[in-house]
């Protein structure tokens, strides 16, 4: 599987930023779809999960903010970020994992939220 992730950019705390990550390869075994995401000097750190079944988890630090969606074909991963903070800015990395635990990275996307 094969990840490409886009849609980061600069914007003002308030605003909003949608990303989007396209899964190529063979999509049928992947079970878990995640976003990541790591800021200057602190450790990559598990955003959103979307599961196989359909059912999304989120950190505490972006809970009712961001929201994570895939379509039926696993082909595209999204993540809507909305009332973006300051401490939000990081570079974002799409991740996978499949059902025998293997896993896959984007090449990330950087984030920056201006005060």
């Amino acid at each position: 599987v094969q990840l490409q992730a886009s849609g980061g950019g600069s914007v003002q705390a308030g605003g909003s930023l949608r990303l989007s990550c396209a899964a190529y390869g063979s999509r049928n075994s992947i079970d878990d779809m995640n976003w990541y995401r790591q800021a200057p000097g602190k450790q990559r750190e598990l955003v959103a999960t979307v599961s196989s079944d359909g059912s999304t988890k989120y950190a505490d630090s972006v809970k009712g903010r961001f929201t994570i969606s895939t379509n039926d074909s696993k082909s595209r991963l999204y993540l809507q970020m909305d009332s973006l903070r300051p401490e939000d800015t990081a570079i974002y990395y799409c991740h996978v994992q499949d059902r025998w635990f293997k896993v896959y990275w984007g090449q990330g996307t950087q984030v920056t939220v201006s005060s």
